[in-house]
């Protein structure tokens, strides 16, 4: 099951931000779809992650949310490729800390993002075909 690829599991077309969205914009966003973290994207290349712990930071700052989300996103970004294993997305979510990666191919080019959650969500549903709990949302 970890040996499957990245783009069986991934979310294709996801939520994501534009560097020029202001703080207040995005912060919308991620409440509206329940989200704690998006890929900011700029004509399909990504560019970008900004997180909830991004716009907390200055959020005693009412003039913080009219900037652009350039000015705290973060530019360097853990990605990875369609055809890396799922294996490989569970080692980087144990070793880094953070919940969401994007994926991307060679160019950059935004391609979905798999989160911590797809792969507990694969694992259950190898072990335990038919749940009994939470079954709509395991196999939603």
């Amino acid at each position: 099951m970890l040996n499957e690829q990245v783009r069986q599991i991934m979310t294709k077309d996801p939520v994501t931000a534009a560097p020029n969205n202001s703080i207040a914009e995005v912060t919308e966003l991620m409440v509206s779809n329940g989200l704690n973290q998006l890929p900011v994207v700029e004509n399909g290349i990504l560019v970008g992650m900004i997180t909830t712990h991004d716009l907390w930071k200055d959020s005693l700052n009412p003039e913080v949310n009219h900037a652009e989300i350039s000015s705290i996103m973060s530019k360097k970004v853990i990605k990875i490729a369609p055809k890396d294993k799922v294996g490989t997305a569970a080692e980087l979510f144990m070793d880094r800390r953070f919940k969401t990666l994007p994926v991307v191919n060679l160019d950059n080019e935004l391609k979905g993002v798999v989160t911590a959650f797809d792969v507990m969500r694969l694992t259950l549903k190898k072990e335990y075909p038919n749940p009994i709990l939470y079954k709509e949302v395991i196999n939603g």
